[in-house]
């Protein structure tokens, strides 16, 4: 297989109101120009459902990260800020973990995160986290029902990744969402 061929796929959304967060991700991996999957799942929950998390980038990598961030998760009592900061840094200085390719977006009621391998880890200035190649679309389609009024976190995700799903050639319809 050629090394130039680049897995693209997928779109990750999360939004928080009030207490209440939605996280959802599509299914589609597609590889070069061929869609491989599209029924992948690329978010998952920690903390007995109060941490969510989704992923772009390589399958296998994320869920070695998400290994990782669940044992900071547990090492930390649950600080979610603690628990994102020391993956973070340990990605980004271990020799192996920073190989590992892949973007996160974790949140839970009170903080959202984007992480990625070279040591970034940013909190949004809005109550929305989004990653992945269509991210754009589904943030301005989020921030649109969002400024319309509606305040089910849920129903702002599933809309907004039906949207994104309309116009990003590599997000699809098949989306899972989760809440807290």
């Amino acid at each position: 297989m050629s090394q130039n061929i680049k897995f693209r796929s997928t779109t990750i959304l999360g939004v928080r109101i009030g207490k209440r967060i939605a996280i959802g991700g599509d299914g589609q991996v597609t590889l070069g120009d061929i869609k491989m999957k599209s029924k992948a799942v690329k978010v998952r929950s920690f903390d007995d459902g109060r941490v969510l998390a989704g992923f772009a980038g390589a399958a296998a990598d994320a869920m070695a990260l998400f290994e990782k961030f669940e044992g900071k998760l547990d090492e930390t009592r649950g600080n979610l800020q603690r628990a994102v900061v020391e993956l973070a840094k340990e990605w980004r200085t271990d020799k192996i973990l920073r190989e590992l390719d892949a973007l996160l977006a974790i949140m839970d009621d009170k903080q959202s995160y984007l992480l990625s391998g070279s040591g970034d880890v940013i909190e949004p200035d809005d109550h929305l986290i989004s990653i992945g190649s269509g991210s754009g679309y589904a943030l301005s389609a989020a921030r649109a029902f969002i400024k319309s009024g509606e305040k089910n976190p849920k129903k702002i995700v599933e809309e907004a990744m039906k949207i994104t799903a309309d116009i990003c050639i590599y997000t699809n319809h098949n989306i899972t969402i989760l809440e807290a």
